[in-house]
């Protein structure tokens, strides 16, 4: 009787460790406004945070702002894809008192035309947490014509949208 009681409390706690697998990492296609491709962001779940794993092309020489926006949505000029996803209500920037905001990420840095870099998110999550990039309207990765100062607000000078791409649609 005791081995079966132990063994009906082993399969109690581990039931809902084995129903919580991880999700599928997002392959993400960052393109223009005039649909030419800029490479792609792979999105890890980590228990964590997200990592992102990134290939730019076709970029000029140069620093550029990267963030997730808060719509899923790359229409346009990409201005679809709304501001930075800051459902916490934190400022923007790294050197900023009251922040970073979980849309902030570091600069990616583009020599010859090509960038190659990884980086993690602690602050975001695919789902719950207090900034969930599967919210009802979606998220975007959004890379800026300039860099971004880490501090200026709401959005760190990073300039114009230069490309976009959808890590979860709008519903």
């Amino acid at each position: 009787m005791t081995r079966l009681l132990a063994v009906a409390a082993l399969v109690a706690f581990a039931a809902p460790a084995m129903a919580q697998s991880t999700p599928e990492p997002r392959r993400v296609e960052l393109k223009s406004a005039d649909g030419a491709a800029h490479g792609t962001v792979t999105l890890t779940q980590t228990p964590n945070g997200v990592l992102l794993d990134g290939d730019l092309t076709g970029m000029a020489d140069g620093e550029y702002g990267f963030h997730f926006h808060e719509a899923g949505l790359c229409d346009g000029n990409f201005d679809s894809a709304k501001g930075h996803h800051n459902p916490t209500a934190k400022e923007h920037g790294f050197e900023a008192a009251n922040g970073p905001h979980p849309g902030d990420m570091a600069n990616v840095y583009v020599v010859g035309g090509k960038a190659r870099f990884q980086q993690f998110n602690p602050m975001v999550r695919f789902e719950g947490g207090d900034a969930p990039l599967a919210d009802a309207d979606g998220t975007a990765l959004m890379v800026h014509g300039g860099m971004d100062d880490y501090a200026s607000q709401p959005s760190g000078n990073a300039g114009s949208r230069m490309a976009c791409g959808v890590v979860f649609p709008a519903s």
